[in-house]
């Protein structure tokens, strides 16, 4: 995994993107469409802990989904912060569990995923993510 190199005047976060052995993907729609966002990945702001950590605790909290990160996908500048975004699968937990940031689990093929996650700053994590998944 690439050095974290955080941008001057964001803060620093991380996320995953959360993969079944089929192909599937895991999105969340957050509460309210907070921060204009009709579907996202989960993520949020490292705040003392690592950058990995953050990236499990940020799925449990938004998707109730327990996760193993299995690997690095992309670094990129967000609204507010410079978020690093892992690859991870399910290993276990239940989408009923999703914490109070959450309205919605959505387990979509990642065909799909465009049509739901429509905020400019998860473009580039898609067609990332479409290059790597293939």
């Amino acid at each position: 995994e690439p050095i974290f190199e955080p941008m001057a005047g964001k803060k620093s976060a991380a996320g995953v993107v959360l993969v079944e052995p089929d192909g599937r993907v895991w999105a969340f729609a957050p509460s309210n469409a907070y921060g204009a966002y009709k579907a996202t990945f989960p993520k949020g702001q490292a705040d003392g802990l690592s950058l990995k950590a953050t990236a499990i605790k940020e799925a449990l909290e938004e998707t109730g989904l327990k996760v193993e990160l299995t690997g690095f996908l992309i670094d990129i500048s967000r609204t507010t912060s410079f978020t690093r975004f892992y690859l991870a699968r399910r290993t276990g937990g239940n989408p009923a569990d999703m914490g109070w940031e959450a309205q919605a689990v959505m387990l979509m093929p990642k065909h799909l995923l465009a049509t739901h996650l429509t905020a400019h700053t998860d473009a580039p994590i898609l067609d990332h993510l479409i290059k790597t998944l293939g």
